[in-house]
C-alpha cells in the first residue's frame, strides 16, 4: 500500500504543481502578482491542494492493492485459509490512520495559513504604488486608468526606477514625460509623490502643433493621496480554525464543515475501497478505478453542496456536518455484509460441502429406489 501510495501521490502532486505553476505564471504575466512572489504563491497553492491529493491517494492505493489480490487469485487463497474480508480492516487502518491525521492537520492548520499568506502577498502587491507595480520592459496602466508607465530597469529593492516613460491623459490633453530615473517620496501628511529627475515633459493634443516642451532636473507628480496599510484578509477560508469555532456566522460554519469533512472523507473512502476492490480475475481492473473516481468526485461534490447550503442558511451546521459521512459509513457496512455473504456462498469449502451433500442425496435416492 505504501509503494502504491508513493507512486499515486507523485503523479497527483506533479499534476497539481503544474496546474498551480501555469495559473500563477499567468497572473504574474498579467501584472496581478509580483514576479518575485511566484515561487511562494506556487508553494501556497500546492499546499491548498494537499488534503485532496492525500484523500485521493489513500483511496486509490487501497483499491488498487485489493484489486490486484483479486486479479492474481490471492483472495481465493485468503478465503480458503479461513480468513474473512474484514481482516483487511486492521492493515488498512494501520496504513491509513497516519494519512487521516495528516489530512486533518493540513485541513485545520496548514491550508488556512497558506491561504492567508497567499492573500497577503496578492493584497500587498495590489496596494503598492503604480510605479512599483511596473515590471521592467512592460507597459502598466495606473489604477486611475489615466496613466501608462514604462520603466527600463529597477535599481535594487527600493522604489528607484531608471529610464521612466509616463503618458498621462487629462482635461488639458496628453502629457508625455521621460526621465533618467524616478523615486517615490512621502509627504508630511502621508501623500505619495513620484519624483522624476533629469527629463523632459511634452504637453499638448495629438494632431495639433501647439505642443509645449519643458526640460527639468526634478519633477513631482502625486501618486496616491495617503498611505495604505495592509489589512487582514477576512475571507473565511483563511481564518484559523479556533476562531471559526468562536464565530457563529454562516460563512464560518460552512468553512468549518469543509475542514471537518476532509479527514472523515479520507477514513470512509479507505474503508470503502476494501469491498469495492472486488474484481473478476478473468476481467480487467480498469472499471474499478473509474468507479472509484466517480465515487470520489460525487462524495466531494456532496460535501460542497452541504457547505453551500450552510453558507446560504438553508441548513443548520449541527444537522449538516455528519449525515453524509454516516450514510457513507452505512454504505461501507452494507457492502461488507454483501461481500461476506457472497464469499460464504462461494467459499471453496462451502462448495465442497454442497457437492458432498448433493452426492449423498443422490446416493440415498438410488438406494431407496
Amino acid at each position: 500500500m505504501a509503494n502504491t501510495a508513493g507512486a499515486s501521490f507523485t503523479v497527483l502532486f506533479s499534476i497539481c504543481v503544474t496546474w498551480a505553476l501555469i495559473a500563477v505564471l499567468g497572473r504574474a504575466a498579467g501584472g496581478k502578482v509580483a514576479s518575485g512572489d511566484v515561487v511562494a504563491l506556487i508553494a501556497f497553492a500546492t499546499l491548498n491542494y494537499l488534503p485532496t491529493i492525500i484523500i485521493l491517494t489513500s483511496f486509490i492505493s487501497v483499491l488498487m492493492v485489493v484489486t490486484r489480490t483479486y486479479r492474481d487469485s490471492e483472495m481465493v487463497v485468503w478465503f480458503a485459509s479461513g480468513l474473512s474480508l474484514t481482516r483487511w480492516i486492521v492493515p488498512v487502518l494501520t496504513f491509513g490512520l497516519p494519512l487521516v491525521i495528516l489530512t486533518g492537520v493540513l485541513s485545520f492548520v496548514a491550508t488556512p495559513w497558506a491561504k492567508q499568506k497567499s492573500a497577503e502577498y496578492v493584497e500587498r502587491f495590489e496596494k503598492r504604488e503604480d510605479l512599483q507595480k511596473v515590471s521592467p520592459g512592460q507597459f502598466k496602466e495606473s489604477a486611475s486608468a489615466n496613466r501608462i508607465f514604462f520603466v527600463e530597469g529597477v535599481a535594487g529593492k527600493t522604489a528607484v526606477v531608471q529610464n521612466v516613460f509616463v503618458n498621462t491623459v487629462d482635461d488639458r490633453g496628453t502629457a508625455v514625460i521621460v526621465a533618467r530615473e524616478g523615486v517615490i517620496n512621502t509627504g508630511p501628511k502621508g501623500e505619495r509623490y513620484l519624483v522624476l529627475k533629469n527629463g523632459r515633459r511634452y504637453q499638448g493634443t495629438p494632431g495639433q502643433a501647439d505642443f509645449q516642451t519643458m526640460e527639468f532636473e526634478s519633477y513631482s507628480m502625486r501618486v496616491t493621496s495617503q498611505t495604505q496599510d495592509l489589512e487582514e484578509d477576512k475571507d473565511t477560508d483563511s481564518i484559523p480554525t479556533m476562531r471559526l469555532f468562536a464565530d457563529d456566522s454562516n460563512d464560518a460554519r460552512a468553512e468549518l464543515l469543509w475542514r471537518i469533512s476532509s479527514p472523515l472523507t479520507c477514513l470512509v473512502l479507505m474503508l470503502l475501497a476494501i469491498p469495492l476492490g472486488f474484481v473478476n480475475p478473468r476481467a480487467g481492473s480498469s472499471a474499478n478505478l473509474i468507479i472509484a473516481l466517480l465515487i470520489f468526485f460525487s462524495y466531494n461534490n456532496f460535501v460542497k453542496l452541504l457547505e453551500s447550503s450552510v453558507r446560504q442558511g438553508k441548513f443548520l451546521f449541527a444537522l449538516s456536518w455528519w449525515p453524509l459521512h454516516v450514510a457513507a459509513a452505512l454504505t461501507v457496512f452494507a457492502l461488507f455484509a454483501w461481500r461476506l455473504n457472497l464469499n460464504h456462498r462461494y467459499h471453496p469449502l462451502a462448495l465442497l460441502a454442497a457437492y458432498k451433500r448433493s452426492r449423498n442425496g443422490a446416493g440415498q435416492k438410488a438406494v431407496s429406489q
